[in-house]
């Protein structure tokens, strides 16, 4: 579904990200692990034509590399950045509205489901996304992507400064997703959630993938993970 081969990014002239080669296929849970400025965001960025970069990006045959962020969204991809960035002057109801595909009927989700998934956003619903509290930010920027009905979904770091309660409740919503048959690369630095959610884990470390491998073989591997994630 999603081929990266060989992906060089750049900052200007720091070249942040060195041959990074992954794929995600359908329906599959992938958790995106590394320390602070190891590349992951950028990688994200990079897929969704952010940042300037050089390599392959294939999503279900086609090279997206180069294509406009609106575009590669309209393809199926979802992205949801860590900045969260809600249309803060937009009641809850209003933003959800911005997340559809024009011209899309009958897509996976609806407005019931993401109030099911998250009855708090239905509580607020007509209530300004800008006075929301950070939580109730996340819970919505992950709707509003699902309701553009991607067949893949990038999220930077869902549960940072979230309660232990809401992260338990973005685990599931993450596992809810697989059922519905979208692929989830999830970046993450909570390695609780991420092992405990996904189908495989891929470290990163100056720039490139360091590993790739299930969650079982990454507990077992202590070195990688004592070099590239412990702190």
């Amino acid at each position: 579904m999603l081929k990266i081969q060989d992906l060089h990014a750049y900052y200007g002239k720091s070249h942040v990200l060195h041959g990074v080669n992954f794929g995600v296929n359908p329906g599959e849970i992938v958790a995106l692990l590394g320390r602070n400025g190891s590349g992951r965001s950028t990688t994200a960025k990079a897929i969704m034509g952010l940042v300037d970069a050089e390599g392959d990006i294939h999503w279900k045959g086609q090279n997206i590399l180069k294509r406009k962020a609106y575009e590669i969204a309209h393809l199926g991809i979802g992205y949801v950045p860590e900045s969260r960035d809600v249309f803060p002057n937009l009641t809850v109801e209003q933003n959800l509205m911005l997340g559809q595909k024009s011209g899309k009927k009958g897509g996976r989700w609806s407005f019931d489901d993401m109030y099911a998934m998250f009855p708090r956003l239905k509580e607020r619903e007509h209530t300004e996304a800008g006075v929301l509290s950070g939580g109730e930010q996340q819970m919505l920027t992950l709707c509003r992507t699902l309701m553009g009905d991607p067949d893949l979904i990038i999220i930077d770091e869902p549960t940072e400064g979230l309660a232990p309660k809401i992260v338990e409740l973005v685990g599931q919503y993450l596992k809810a997703l697989k059922d519905k048959g979208i692929s989830v690369l999830l970046i993450e630095q909570k390695l609780t959630i991420a092992m405990h959610i996904s189908d495989r884990v891929l470290v990163m470390g100056h720039g490139s993938i360091v590993f790739d491998g299930t969650p079982d073989s990454l507990r077992a591997d202590s070195n990688t993970r004592k070099e590239w994630l412990e702190v």
